[in-house]
């Protein structure tokens, strides 16, 4: 992968705006869905500018609904979520996310070129311009010899890597990577991390869900555990296993999750 497409999305908001509002800020968030199934309660989240935040937590904890509405792809029960200042429904905040999901979700009739050139209309960025950052991106992630290949013909590697550019089309000023080296060999993992801290050193917040507990440790400045919708601890790597008394993040995750709800120790 080449670097020679980053840029710093906050460079022109730096000049003519000095105080920047957190990334995301969410207030008071719930969600429950139709039959009475709450995923998420009350939660509170801030994720500062220029951040590197990783969300770590068992499946069903409510990364993927936390995810899912702060991208408007989730209607919230209740709460605020603000991008960059703006409510995360309006068209300027969907302008300020990309998203890298954790299912690959491409259009299998549409090549490589096309998925990109396409998901670039969807922030009116004109065809011209939108073919041109296509080429980039797809030189930055070794696509460029599968232009006209449709996702299904890729391997899945290449697919994620597509998932990635295809997150980045309209520089995003705020990534959310939801499980991105999920299933991808040891190879493309490293070359992702390499690129994804590449994007960070430039000014991009990211917000990363992980399995792999080395991944968050070795990239993010600060870690959130989530279990049953609410966030249990937040610090550095080494604040938590200090809290913890941890010799690494997995053992702070095992021993984080293991702990009793608040609820049941007043039980």
């Amino acid at each position: 992968m080449r670097a020679s497409s980053i840029t710093d999305p906050r460079r022109a908001d730096q000049e003519s705006r000095p105080a920047v509002p957190p990334a995301l800020r969410v207030s008071g968030f719930t969600k429950t869905y139709a039959g009475g199934f709450t995923a998420v309660e009350g939660l509170d989240l801030e994720v500062p500018d220029g951040a590197f935040f990783g969300l770590l937590g068992p499946n069903g904890a409510g990364k993927t609904t936390l995810i899912g509405s702060v991208c408007n792809l989730v209607r919230p029960t209740a709460g605020r979520i603000e991008i960059f200042g703006h409510e995360h429904t309006t068209r300027e905040a969907r302008r300020l996310v990309g998203l890298a999901e954790q299912d690959i979700n491409l259009d299998r009739f549409m090549n490589v070129e096309e998925v990109l050139v396409y998901h670039a209309g969807y922030f009116g960025i004109g065809r011209a311009r939108a073919q041109a950052r296509a080429r980039e991106l797809m030189e930055v992630f070794d696509l460029s010899g599968k232009a006209r290949v449709r996702p299904p013909a890729l391997s899945g590697g290449m697919r994620r890597r597509l998932l990635f550019a295809r997150a980045l089309m309209h520089s995003p000023r705020l990534l959310i990577l939801d499980e991105p080296t999920a299933g991808v060999d040891v190879e493309l993992r490293t070359e992702l991390w390499e690129y994804t801290r590449r994007l960070h050193e430039v000014g991009t917040t990211i917000l990363l869900t992980t399995h792999y507990l080395e991944e968050a440790e070795a990239l993010c400045q600060e870690i959130g555990l989530i279990r049953e919708g609410r966030i249990i601890a937040r610090d550095s790597a080494d604040g938590l296993r200090a809290r913890y008394g941890a010799r690494d993040i997995a053992e702070v995750y095992l021993r984080a999750m293991a702990q009793k709800p608040v609820a049941e120790e007043r039980a």
